[in-house]
């Protein structure tokens, strides 16, 4: 099988081939993510990325998980659209600590078009200093993803959560279909796709092999896998019923072998650790970079969930023998800073 993974990039991978992955022993799934990564990717190498929420809660979607739902009792206030140069100036602040990625979400069910002005400024700006661009705005008209092309957006985010059997059960006010559809216009207009989901949300291992299953088998794989362990927050529907229980939790090894499972299966994409990671032990981050997850969030905050923060990160990464990976032409972000000023 190995073999096979690491001459082409697969899309037909069959759900009894992908269990068949999540079954191996441990060692041996080890060993053939840590295989296919190498092939693939930089070893030692870990790509640092930045997020932040520029538009807060407020949102009309009913996802189970979310505090920025207007469904939740969670506390987490809405917020306008962030000012262009406030954003800036947080990325600005990313770079200078290291971030090669800025990745900037809000909370909307799709983004109107009189935002769009500033959400295009706001690429551009990010853009001119060096760093890599993401946006999470919600699902995208054909004229908005096109917009979002001609200003230098690279990457466009948008999980499909879980698997499609199990996806009524944690969102109703979207279908799965309409996610693919959103992802299928960003690739149409040339963006890179950003795609993965959250574990621990009470499902079974057959719900994380149709995940992984639904984007090993698209046309073609994200470029981006955030793979996330759900950060239970009191007042969200899986929040309150994770608090009940708690054994729903996912098992730190279970978690290990999805990070592991996604990159055997999609061996081109970066492989990001992401929510979550607060909570884990330093021995489970170690095993998801040998299980090949090669991104991560840095920072002390993840839109409204707190993050591991820089200095613990550079303290893990330092143990561990890991470098953060570089870009391709860095730039002094105040310079670009001041000349977007």
């Amino acid at each position: 099988m190995i073999r096979e993974i690491m001459s082409n990039q697969r899309t037909d991978w069959t759900r009894a081939e992908i269990a068949a992955v999540f079954d191996l022993p441990f060692d041996e799934l080890l060993f053939q993510a840590q295989t296919v990564h190498r092939a693939h990717h930089a070893a030692g190498q870990i790509q640092l990325c930045t997020l932040l929420s520029i538009k807060t809660g407020g949102c009309p979607e009913d996802c189970g998980y979310c505090s920025q739902s207007v469904k939740a009792d969670s506390g987490v206030a809405a917020t306008k659209l962030m000012d262009v140069q406030a954003v800036l100036q947080k990325a600005a602040e990313a770079a200078d600590a290291g971030s090669r990625r800025f990745c900037m979400g809000a909370a909307w069910r799709n983004p109107k078009d009189r935002d769009m002005p500033a959400i295009v400024q706001i690429v551009q700006g990010v853009r001119a200093m060096g760093m890599e661009t993401c946006m999470t705005l919600g699902m995208l008209t054909p004229a908005q993803a096109d917009m979002l092309a001609d200003a230098g957006l690279d990457y466009y985010n948008h999980n499909i959560d879980t698997s499609p059997e199990r996806y009524n059960e944690i969102i109703t006010t979207r279908t799965m279909d309409d996610r693919l559809d959103t992802l299928s216009e960003v690739r149409r207009a040339g963006i890179n796709v950003c795609s993965g989901g959250i574990v621990g949300m009470g499902e079974t291992r057959a719900d994380r092999v149709g995940f992984i299953h639904t984007l090993a088998t698209l046309p073609q794989h994200p470029e981006s896998v955030p793979v996330n362990a759900l950060v239970p927050v009191k007042g969200t529907v899986l929040g309150d019923m994770l608090a009940d229980t708690p054994l729903a939790k996912i098992d730190d090894i279970e978690f290990v072998r999805t990070i592991a499972v996604a990159r055997i299966t999609m061996p081109m994409s970066m492989v990001r650790l992401s929510a979550g990671r607060e909570s884990m032990s330093e021995a489970t981050q170690a095993l998801c970079f040998m299980a090949g997850a090669n991104s991560i969030f840095t920072g002390d905050k993840l839109l409204t969930a707190a993050n591991a923060g820089d200095d613990k990160d550079a303290a893990l990464l330092s143990k561990l023998g890991l470098r953060p990976m570089e870009s391709e032409e860095p730039l002094r972000a105040c310079k670009a800073l001041e000349a977007a000023e």
